[in-house]
């Protein structure tokens, strides 16, 4: 079933990666101040931009992920009549094999689902463990831990979430039995499979690999240098823990042999962790209420905290229809991108640019402010998503760049806690299904920075999550609200996102990007390509990236005209083109002039990824 898919399915060209990927060094390093106006790069470097994706087409079912691989392996569990969280469980099987870097079983996930009648969000985010304290990442004079510091070894690890969350979402809507979903993740780590351009530039840019003996072992030559593009890399121990997963359920990891070796690698490293077996024994994953807004003539569904991506996503598009119902001349719709000369042929206008990243500028304020993990921090989320409290939002942005945003002050507000200036990173991917019952799923995945802790068990790597809470626990005399604490989760910045039509209910698109902090961009540029300007599934998601985190106005570097670069300056944009590496996946459901639906998807193209369907 995969032998097919050889080194030339990629498309790519390890040279382009590799330039892009030597900026990964500096990821590691914090903002050298705390302000917003300093943020960090992209969590992972581009694989080159490629140009010759077009939208897939289908009539029953797809399914869209990072890597070729791993669609296919959610192709075929569709293909058995499985659902779309069945192809979700084993495209994540897969890409914890194909793209350690990003996402894994030793990391977290969150899931937004519709099974044909009500949607359902399952949280799989890490807990920190019951020995983590609000000082874990202060050194002796109080002062943060530079990033790398806190990011290589046990100190880091969270407990690990993604298998009870895919447990219990599967449990609920899964249609094949769970051993089948892990076949072709067992087969490729058995048989092995090609070391692709992205995944040699990740491994030749990180300089901490080599630190790391298990990783050495398996990515190195004898030498250190980084095996090369083409080289089969088998995986024999991930196929056994597979094995063990598919057999005994998550029980495999969360007790037992594999349970130990997790608690033996981070408390016995040199930079030591507090996970313990209580902790991994006692992880549950949660049910939580979606967080569903109305934006125009659609349902905009996403997650609720310990993410932030819902509500800034829900809080972004709610301020751009407070402009429009304010003035139609802020109306999205007659701003659509127009073809040009640039590398991605096509470029949103100036005007939208501006409106939309002053929308994000805002909601980036209040995300800093308010935005933790709800069982520990009571976060006003029905307030920030207010259309009345937005509407107030959208009075502030006018025909220059306000600079930097203030948080605003939603109803709701029970405690008043300190700005969060922690910097803003993670290594994530993503997975969207659809299938043959109409279910669908869009579910973003994580092990936080490229390739985690950097700690190795039985082949898979383990999360540095921890790492995602804020380093200063508290400012002048006031805590932040996504301060370490025993159990909590840390804030996340995904995004997983359902759109439905309003008037009808039908499942309209699934959605979702990893990035690090610039999910929320990514997702709410797709969105707003999707549903204001009516752009294919690919299109909207080849659209250069834009946005701002409440810095600078951030352009996809090389891929805006400079005419559209003056426009902003003149409208008072500090711009900073940098690289925004996406990994988009989305799938549309379209119709024809008769009425007959059909599916449409798309991969990013700065990445690997691919949409397949039947």
């Amino acid at each position: 079933m995969f032998s097919a898919f050889h080194l030339s399915r990629f498309r790519l060209t390890a040279l382009s990666l590799i330039a892009t990927a030597l900026t990964l060094a500096a990821c590691n390093a914090p903002p050298s101040s705390p302000s917003q106006s300093t943020l960090p790069l992209a969590p992972e470097s581009a694989s080159g931009y490629r140009t010759d994706l077009q939208t897939r087409y289908a009539t029953q079912h797809m399914a869209a992920a990072a890597n070729p691989l791993a669609a296919e392996a959610g192709r075929e569990m569709l293909r058995r009549g499985g659902s779309a969280i069945d192809a979700a469980i084993a495209m994540q099987a897969v890409l914890t094999l194909v793209e350690p870097q990003s996402s894994g079983i030793g990391g977290g996930a969150l899931i937004v689902l519709w099974d044909g009648k009500s949607v359902r969000t399952y949280d799989g985010r890490e807990t920190a463990p019951a020995g983590a304290t609000e000082r874990l990442f202060l050194q002796a004079d109080g002062q943060p831990m530079p990033f790398t510091q806190a990011q290589i070894g046990g100190r880091s690890v969270g407990t690990p979430g993604v298998l009870r969350a895919l447990e219990l979402a599967h449990q609920k809507h899964g249609r094949l039995p769970w051993a089948q979903l892990f076949e072709p993740a067992i087969e490729l780590a058995s048989q092995g499979f090609a070391i692709s351009p992205r995944l040699y530039g990740l491994i030749a840019s990180d300089s901490s690999l080599r630190t790391s003996p298990d990783m050495a072992a398996y990515f190195l030559n004898a030498d250190g240098s980084p095996k090369a593009i083409g080289t089969r890399l088998k995986n024999p121990a991930l196929a056994a823990v597979f094995q063990r997963i598919a057999k005994e359920g998550p029980d495999a990891l969360y007790k037992g042999a594999i349970a130990q070796e997790i608690v033996a690698k981070v408390q016995g490293h040199a930079n030591p962790g507090s996970l313990s077996l209580n902790d991994l024994a006692g992880y549950s994953a949660k049910e939580r209420a979606p967080l569903c807004t109305d934006y125009k003539r659609w349902q905009v569904c996403g997650m609720p905290p310990p993410s932030s991506g819902g509500i800034a996503v829900a809080q972004i598009l709610g301020t751009l229809q407070a402009l429009e119902t304010r003035d139609k001349r802020f109306a999205l719709a007659p701003m659509k991108p127009v073809k040009t000369n640039a590398p991605a042929g096509i470029e949103p206008s100036p005007d939208a640019v501006h409106l939309i990243s002053e929308a994000e500028r805002l909601a980036y304020a209040d995300r800093a402010q308010y935005v933790a993990d709800t069982d520990f921090v009571p976060v006003p989320v029905k307030g920030l998503v207010d259309p009345t409290y937005l509407a107030g939002r959208a009075a502030l942005i006018g025909k220059r760049s306000m600079g930097t945003a203030q948080p605003g002050t939603p109803p709701g507000i029970q405690v008043a806690y300190a700005t969060d200036r922690s910097p803003l990173r993670i290594s994530t991917s993503q997975v969207v299904a659809v299938d043959d019952q109409g279910g669908a799923v869009s579910m973003t995945t994580t092990i936080e920075s490229a390739f985690g802790s950097h700690l190795m068990v039985q082949g898979f790597l383990l999360n540095n999550e921890m790492t995602d809470f804020s380093f200063i626990p508290e400012e002048n005399g006031k805590k932040v609200a996504n301060r370490v604490e025993p159990g909590k989760r840390p804030r996340s910045s995904m995004a997983p996102t359902l759109i439905f039509d309003r008037q009808s209910g039908e499942f309209v698109a699934s959605v979702g990007s990893p990035g690090g902090s610039q999910i929320i961009e990514y997702v709410a540029k797709t969105t707003v390509g999707l549903l204001d300007w009516n752009l294919d599934a690919q299109t909207a998601i080849n659209l250069p990236n834009f946005g701002s985190r409440n810095g600078p106005t951030e352009l996809e570097r090389g891929q805006f005209s400079p005419a559209l670069i003056k426009a902003l300056k003149d409208k008072g944009h500090s711009v900073s083109e940098i690289d925004m590496t996406s990994g988009t996946q989305a799938i549309v459901r379209v119709k024809d002039a008769q009425g007959k639906a059909s599916l449409a998807g798309g991969a990013d193209p700065r990445r690997e990824g691919e949409a397949l369907g039947d």
